[in-house]
């Protein structure tokens, strides 16, 4: 647990463990290395999950993931494959721009150059469509080099609703400050990496943004939002 003026926030462990409980284990995702988790994000835009898997295995099957085989392929064929998102022209572009990008920032070798520049690695992914700061940090912890919980918008919302940080003018701000007041403790980047996933799940199933689902929620117990609004619901 991590004290905050008038609370006591909740650990890694005690969020897992409630997330678990609502949720099960999260569903490994395919990307291996981080050139794949580049593609990965760029696949499908606005897709869910599944959505998000099939496009991927089609660009594994069709093309492959390496930036030589993306810059051979065909257009009609990207297309094929980011086609289960929106804007599907813009992203087939996004994966040609990523794979371009590897071969002349990275000598196609992404995994080894951030390997060996461990300090400018998040700088470095950055420099790819579609990654920001927390896209690189999700990278980095989904391949055990970095050990920090990465928040997209449903998991930074569900911790503010907790009482993680608070919610500022900009959205860069709102998120810096939550992640500095999550304390990560001895966990592993493997249990983070978990967490981020559940925590996006739970944004999206449950901590909606116009309609949480409070009376559902296995985290209202510590959430100071559900705590506030739902203080006499059980959560089934």
């Amino acid at each position: 647990m991590v004290t905050k003026p008038g609370r006591v926030l909740p650990s890694i462990g005690d969020l897992l463990r409630l997330l678990r409980a609502q949720h099960g284990a999260p569903k490994p995702l395919p990307p291996k290395t981080a050139f794949e988790w580049v593609l990965w994000e760029n696949v499908a835009y606005l897709a869910d999950d599944e959505k998000r898997r099939q496009a991927f295995a089609t660009l594994k099957r069709e093309v492959g993931t390496r930036p030589g085989e993306i810059l051979g392929a065909r257009n009609t064929v990207l297309l094929d494959v980011t086609r289960h998102g929106i804007l599907p022209d813009i992203f087939a572009r996004k994966l040609r721009k990523a794979a371009e990008i590897a071969r002349d920032g990275f000598d196609g070798k992404v995994d080894h150059v951030i390997a060996q520049d461990t300090p400018g690695a998040r700088r470095r992914l950055r420099a790819f469509p579609g990654i920001g700061e927390p896209g690189a940090e999700k990278i980095l912890v989904a391949l055990g080099r970095a050990r920090t919980l990465p928040l997209d918008s449903n998991g930074l919302r569900v911790l503010l609703r907790i009482g993680f940080g608070k919610s500022l003018k900009s959205y860069g701000a709102t998120y810096r400050s939550v992640k500095s007041a999550v304390d990560v403790g001895r966990a592993t980047a493997k249990t983070l990496f978990a967490t981020h996933l559940l925590l996006q799940r739970h944004g999206r199933e449950v901590c909606k943004a116009a309609a949480p689902q409070c009376g559902r929620c296995r985290l209202r117990p510590i959430c100071a939002y559900g705590s506030r609004y739902y203080p006499h619901v059980t959560p089934k």
